[in-house]
């Protein structure tokens, strides 16, 4: 018989989640409330707004994940409380880890801290049972870029990383010039369809060397293109982007799965969710023989499903967190 489930809480940014996940990692409800329509004017996530948001949303979001897994409020059985404590906006990460604390304490279960970036590498394994390891992981975000081998279960190495900018900044920033508005990534990639991805030849840094990424000269490279023939296709300068980037991006995967042996390929984080990247690595993947996990896009974004799961593997290995606990904001990537 299945251990009792854990609900699972995540607010490090604009999402306000709660989700009930069993001990297979079945997901049994997920509930997820963004307040992005409350930053869009300003071009980016207003931290002090999407922390009173997450005051609001927090009471509504937790009743509803606990009601569609058919779960009394007050006696839910629930094994532990999982919650994201870092890294992530302090006022929003409060928000929750108050909310998990005081659930923790009043139903007498374990409190479980947990990565937000452990949840986005956990994310695959929600959908795709028994992955082979090792794994590579290539967790794409607006704030963070990097490649992570997992060789044995929940022990994370960092292959590469970011920089400078992180890919979902740089779709952001690239998209303000654009004027396609915020948020950058998924106005891109829409955009990109109607465009030609070979019409402007933008460079590809550090595409051959190591694995750590670089973008600001690439998207320096855009923001020039612009000025120098503003009149040239919106739609071409958007897919002539996205193929540079997604470019480099594939060449590092290919590169950290050749150096690691891995057996598997997959993808965490808001940018998973963008459709020439996926398609690419899911390529990639073939013509290497390993498999691709891919999470669906409701996982690829924020959610609270992957942070239960993540909280599962602490839980078993005794990693509970005392009712102390605070927030981190800076919290980093851990090797386990």
């Amino acid at each position: 018989m299945l251990a009792a489930p854990i609900l699972g809480i995540e607010t490090s940014c604009d999402e306000t989640a709660a989700a009930v996940v069993t001990e297979d990692l079945g997901v049994v409800s997920s509930v997820v409330e963004s307040s992005i329509a409350l930053h869009v004017r300003f071009g980016g996530v207003v931290p002090e707004l999407a922390g009173r948001a997450q005051v609001d949303s927090i009471a509504p979001v937790l009743e509803r994940a606990l009601g569609d897994a058919g779960l009394d409020p007050h006696r839910p059985g629930v094994r532990a409380v999982a919650v994201t404590k870092g890294p992530g906006l302090v006022g929003s990460l409060l928000v929750g880890v108050s909310a998990a604390k005081a659930l923790a304490l009043a139903w007498g279960v374990p409190l479980v801290g947990v990565n937000h970036l452990e949840g986005h590498l956990v994310a695959a394994h929600l959908e795709h049972a028994c992955l082979e390891l090792p794994i590579v992981t290539l967790l794409v975000s607006g704030g963070h870029t990097m490649l992570v081998l997992e060789r044995t279960p929940r022990s994370f190495e960092l292959l590469g990383a970011t920089i400078d900018d992180a890919v979902g900044e740089a779709y952001d920033k690239v998209a303000r010039y654009l004027g396609l508005g915020y948020p950058g990534g998924p106005a891109i990639d829409a955009m990109s369809t109607s465009g030609d991805p070979a019409a402007i030849r933008f460079p590809r840094p550090l595409r051959d060397v190591g694995l750590d990424v670089s973008l600001s000269g690439l998207k320096t490279a855009v923001v020039r293109a612009i000025d120098k023939a503003p009149y040239t296709s919106a739609a071409d300068v958007a897919a002539s982007f996205q193929a540079a980037v997604v470019d480099v991006l594939v060449a590092k995967c290919e590169r950290a799965v050749e150096l690691t042996g891995a057996r598997t390929l997959a993808l965490g984080g808001g940018v998973a969710a963008n459709s020439r990247l996926r398609a690419a690595i899911i390529e990639l993947s073939t013509h290497l023989g390993i498999r691709a996990a891919l999470p669906s896009l409701p996982y690829c974004t924020d959610n609270a499903a992957m942070i239960a799961a993540a909280g599962f593997h602490l839980l078993d290995r005794g990693l509970a967190s005392p009712l102390s606990m605070s927030a981190d904001p800076s919290l980093r990537l851990a090797a386990a």
